[in-house]
């Protein structure tokens, strides 16, 4: 990470504004010290969240990318790219990827509140800035092309750096911003706006650039041209009206090409997805897999480049864990582990997830101080003279302790030697465990922030009428808030006893001790946290949200008795 200790918390201050990622690519990835320079003038601007930098020695290209409120970002952005125009020379510039200049590319991504149409409008801004202020000629692309041949992005940057002097002069490529007149030290830069794309690359056992370009048009959508006879140096096959025919490839909303990287010594298959609801990470993998295989090449690990959902690496460890008929109600770190694993992201360079994971990097740890300890911090925090945790983050915490027992009956279930055909009606149940532990465990620190929330009401000042009308208004708020968290506490605990029933009645016979006392702990996490909506209810002034709750734990609380004696009498019966 690189942002100070005042920069995540205006970041933090700044999570239920509007939310823009910006992902810049630089045209250098050797020279670190103007890597750093540029990152810095980033950096300068409040409210920025630096989340990656990703230097490519072969490609000569550094992606960076970083998340801020979206007049924040257009200012980093432009500073970025004017640092940038004054460090990269591109008339000295050379890589394996295709550029045009010093920012080659610079999208803006919705993440948070925003639509596209707004991003668009916010991507046109930079645009309009870099054009007048540093004369830099630039393309709009993707959302914020402004014309559809400019849409695609290879249209824009196509003739690369190269060909950027004539291109400039066809009136038919005249930029959208900025000067018409070439510039050697900064080229052109392609300022846009999309949807969240992945970039990644499959390493093969092969040094051959011509057989990874094969099957990179094997798969992208593009696909290859059509020619007669030899596939090679046919012919190419056009239309009536003149236009050239394509092979489709077999992967939608992919862009591919095989290129050869000097820094490992091996062929890649690069890709861009565009659109991984259309086509995730692990199809993608899996595809070039199989179209390697058809051509005696074999696919030895992938590499990712920036960052990348939480979601699509989940649904990467779950397919996986299908094929291989395991339980998918095991804990989210297994299940990315299992990603990694299956596709090798860490075969080139480590994988940690803490910094490649966009939601985990964005994630504030000090929100969650409580289940973040270990066992005996736990403890001993329990046991010092601080109030809290107290009783209801305790309760929680034995619920949570209660599901996971059962969960892990439902897994060992799912893997249990001659119940293979039965594998995923156990998983089933264990990723309804996973879920009530997810959610017990969130409900650990929430208990003690609602705590620390009345404490925090209770100290506001009260000198004035009206100070005592706010702090009065404040304490009230915060007690409701004290006697909601714990009766959410009691309602997920006594859910959860579902899931134990079942394991008691359906799981692994040698494990049905643990169903029971998985049920001892659910039912003990009901009666904790009623007794601290109890407590809490008697000091909030609205009397009909006090009964009406207070009804409904009292309903929940003898539920979950009868819950634990029917699991019991089955536990007992079977031992």
């Amino acid at each position: 990470m690189h942002s100070t200790e005042e920069d995540k918390e205006n970041f933090k201050l700044n999570i239920m504004k509007k939310l823009i990622e910006c992902v810049p690519n630089f045209s250098e990835g050797n020279d670190m010290h103007v890597i750093k320079q540029i990152t810095d003038a980033i950096e300068t601007i409040d409210g920025i969240r630096l989340l990656d930098v990703d230097p490519g020695k072969t490609t000569n290209r550094t992606v960076v990318t970083f998340v801020g409120t979206p007049d924040e970002v257009v200012e980093a952005a432009f500073l970025g790219i004017k640092k940038a125009s004054e460090l990269i020379d591109m008339s000295k510039q050379h890589g394996a990827h295709p550029r045009f200049g010093a920012t080659d590319v610079c999208p803006f991504v919705p993440i948070a509140n925003i639509t596209m149409e707004e991003t668009v409008e916010y991507a046109h801004k930079l645009a309009k800035k870099v054009g007048d202020e540093l004369s830099i000629p630039v393309y709009c692309y993707e959302f914020a092309a402004r014309e559809k041949k400019r849409r695609n992005l290879a249209s824009c940057r196509a003739g690369e750096y190269e060909g950027l002097k004539d291109k400039l002069k066809d009136p038919e490529w005249k930029p959208d911003f900025g000067s018409v007149e070439f510039n050697s030290m900064s080229g052109a830069t392609a300022i846009g706006a999309r949807n969240f794309l992945v970039a990644y690359n499959i390493n093969l056992n092969t040094t051959s650039t011509r057989r990874a370009n094969a099957i990179a048009f094997d798969v992208r959508e593009q696909g290859r041209m059509k020619r007669e006879g030899n596939p090679i140096t046919g012919k190419i096959v056009v239309d009536e009206n003149g236009n050239k025919v394509r092979i489709p490839g077999s992967l939608k909303k992919v862009k591919a090409v095989g290129w050869f990287i000097d820094e490992y010594g091996v062929a890649q298959i690069s890709m861009n997805l565009t659109d991984i609801t259309v086509t995730p990470v692990h199809i993608a993998f899996d595809e070039v897999v199989k179209k390697a295989a058809a051509r005696g090449i074999r696919v030895t690990g992938s590499e990712l480049v920036g960052l990348i959902p939480l979601k699509a690496m989940l649904d990467a460890g779950k397919h996986y864990l299908r094929m291989q008929e395991r339980s998918l109600g095991v804990s989210e770190d297994e299940i990315i582990k299992i990603a990694i694993k299956t596709m090798g992201l860490d075969e080139l360079k480590a994988f940690n997830p803490k910094e490649r994971i966009i939601e985990y990097i964005l994630d504030d740890d000090s929100k969650s101080p409580l289940i973040n300890m270990t066992l005996k911090e736990f403890a001993n925090e329990t046991a010092s003279e601080s109030p809290a945790p107290g009783g209801g983050s305790i309760s929680a915490y034995m619920g949570s302790l209660g599901i996971s027992l059962a969960t892990m009956v439902a897994n060992l279930s799912s893997h249990k030697r001659g119940w293979d055909d039965r594998w995923e009606v156990f998983s089933d149940w264990a990723e309804k465990g996973q879920y009530y532990k997810d959610a017990l465990l969130k409900m650990v620190d929430e208990d003690t922030n609602a705590f620390n929330m009345i404490m925090e009401a209770f100290g506001l000042p009260k000198a004035s009428e009206k100070e005592k009308a706010i702090r009065n208004k404040a304490i009230q708020n915060a007690t409701k808030n004290a006697i909601e968290v714990p009766f959410k506490v009691m309602k997920l605990a006594h859910d959860s006893m579902t899931v134990i029933r079942a394991m008691a009645e359906i799981g692994n016979p040698n494990s049905v001790s643990d169903a029971g006392v998985g049920a001892l702990a659910a039912r003990s996490a009901v009666i904790g946290a009623f007794l601290n909506v109890k407590i809490n209810a008697k000091d909030l002034d609205d009397k009909e949200f006090v009964n009406e709750i207070l009804a409904k734990g009292t309903e929940i609380e003898k539920a979950s008795k009868e819950m634990e004696d029917q699991i019991l009498d089955i536990v007992n019966g079977k031992i």
